[in-house]
């Protein structure tokens, strides 16, 4: 997903389709001048539905494309016949993707599954023919009802990234090098803060044919739940993963201090991301000989699973996997 393309919020106006007006219509033959009332029903609006498809990653197709309008039910006619029913919009969506009211901001829809349909806006219901209003006080009723009105309004679609293992971290902490050791993801990689400016998705192979997905998500600093460097744009992302995976580099001035922030920062965003299970990674640790290991690990925290390992290298790859993996299944 490059920069450029990838979209996680979008503001739209969407409006579902009117029904259709009843007739008010009365059966006529030849030798028939006085028949009962034959008029049709309207057909209902059309519906703004919600559709799943996990080839999207992105909200870039709705980007530009601001008022979304369902079609009108068609009148109802005589004969007894109804109208045609209005054409569905459905829009395609990544899976992860919130629904919300424009106004209010209450969540609306949430679409997790490909091919999963939600109708969004429900289109107005087709008014009844005359024929429904027929009585024997009343033979001939002069009335039929109008169709119902659709609903229209301001709504947000909000994308949150689907994924087993999000990978957490200051900037330059070694998270897009990892993936792309890990996958076949090619995330873009430099020695700057905010190299990564999306997240980057990658699956990653494991033992027996079997897979999980990682997400790398754009550098947190200090001060990211207040909006401070890439802000809670992309913390969000993080709440949508099974597990967490921080990841701290040994060149770090102090490991211990990061951790604390990382922390920090993700409980002031979301208080619920506590209870997410983790693991702590320190990166590039093909710099660390083994009695500095054994030093630093004793300022991790004790309950909190820990590993060594360098992207570079390749130490500890393997058992990096192993330590997720175990972690998924628990």
């Amino acid at each position: 997903m490059e920069g450029s393309n990838f979209i996680d919020y979008v503001k739209i106006f969407v409006r579902s389709g009117n029904g259709g007006r009843g007739s008010i219509h009365f059966h006529r033959e030849k030798y028939i001048p006085k028949g009962g009332p034959d008029g049709g029903d309207g057909g209902r609006g059309g519906n703004i539905i919600l559709r799943g498809n996990k080839q999207l990653w992105t909200l870039l197709h709705l980007k530009y494309k601001k008022h979304i309008h369902a079609q009108n039910g068609a009148g109802g006619e005589g004969g007894l016949r109804s109208g045609k029913a209005g054409e569905d919009i459905i829009i395609e969506v990544p899976l992860g993707t919130i629904a919300k009211d424009g106004e209010t901001g209450n969540k609306e829809a949430e679409i997790l599954e490909d091919g999963q349909e939600i109708i969004w806006l429900k289109g107005g219901r087709g008014g009844q023919g005359n024929n429904h209003f027929k009585s024997p006080t009343n033979q001939t009723p002069r009335y039929a009802q109008p169709g119902e009105e659709g609903v229209e309004g301001w709504k947000i679609l909000e994308l949150k990234v689907l994924a087993d293992v999000g990978l957490v971290g200051f900037p330059n902490a070694g998270k897009s090098t990892l993936l792309s050791v890990l996958s076949a993801a090619k995330p873009e990689i430099a020695n700057y803060p905010f190299t990564t400016l999306v997240p980057n998705l990658g699956v990653v192979a494991y033992r027996e044919n079997r897979s999980f997905i990682m997400a790398d998500i754009p550098g947190i600093i200090e001060g990211a739940h207040e909006g401070k460097g890439l802000g809670v744009r992309f913390l969000r992302h993080i709440e949508r993963n099974s597990c967490l995976l921080f990841l701290i580099p040994a060149d770090a001035d102090d490991i211990k201090q990061q951790y604390k922030i990382l922390d920090k920062e993700l409980k002031l965003y979301n208080k619920e991301l506590v209870n997410k299970p983790r693991i702590i990674g320190i990166s590039k640790s093909d710099l660390l000989d083994d009695d500095l290991k054994k030093l630093l690990a004793k300022e991790l925290p004790k309950k909190i699973p820990h590993i060594f390992f360098s992207s570079i290298s390749n130490e500890n790859i393997l058992a990096l996997k192993d330590m997720i993996w175990k972690m998924l299944n628990a």
